[in-house]
């Protein structure tokens, strides 16, 4: 996928798609406030780059010809995301506070997250890094500007006037969100499967 416009349009769409890294994302802006959750956007980052740049770089032609390996990610993502819905279902906390989202969280959760495989090996161009940098630098501003949106979501439920969600129940609302994705990623992974 050469073409600029296009690249954009589709990593905009995947990023701004609900999934498991943006629902906490949401959640970090939720229960940090916008400047406090900023820091997540690293963590964000550095999860897509680790997977994107080794697999368009060196790992492309290999996982086209073992789809195994693909079927082993979609296994390890679609049991990181249930663990991280089970863990924020039944996380009590002192004051009725919800459980803060971490940096780590995001980097792990965004790296076991299918779309960054998809955006490796489907958006970015393969090539030498060098030749992916312009490329890598524009997926890094739009991972900027969506997170940023995501966090201002969070952000803004928390702040709402007609809203009345306790942090808990935003807690368990993720906790929902992430059990909803890792069954729709359980679907598709039992379907390669067949």
């Amino acid at each position: 996928m050469a073409n600029l416009l296009e690249f954009t349009g589709v990593i905009l769409l995947l990023l701004l798609t609900p999934g498991p890294t943006n629902t906490l994302m949401a959640l970090g802006g939720y229960s940090r406030g916008i400047v406090r959750a900023l820091p997540l956007i690293l963590g964000e980052l550095c999860g897509y780059l680790a997977v994107i740049v080794p697999v368009a770089v060196l790992a492309a032609p290999y996982l086209a010809a073992h789809p195994g390996l693909s079927l082993a990610a979609k296994v390890a993502a679609c049991l990181w995301v249930l663990f991280l819905a089970c863990r924020l279902w039944f996380r009590q906390e002192a004051e009725g506070k919800a459980r803060e989202v971490t940096v780590m969280d995001i980097m792990v959760t965004t790296m076991l997250n299918p779309k960054a495989l998809i955006i490796a090996v489907v958006v970015m161009p393969s090539g030498t890094f060098s030749e992916l940098l312009p490329w890598l630098s524009l997926f890094s501003g739009l991972v900027v500007f969506a997170a940023c949106g995501w966090i201002t979501l969070g952000y803004s439920l928390s702040k709402g006037k007609n809203i009345a969600l306790t942090p808990r129940a935003i807690q368990k609302i993720a906790a929902t969100f992430l059990l909803l994705f890792a069954a729709i990623l359980a679907t598709s992974t039992l379907r390669a499967l067949a």
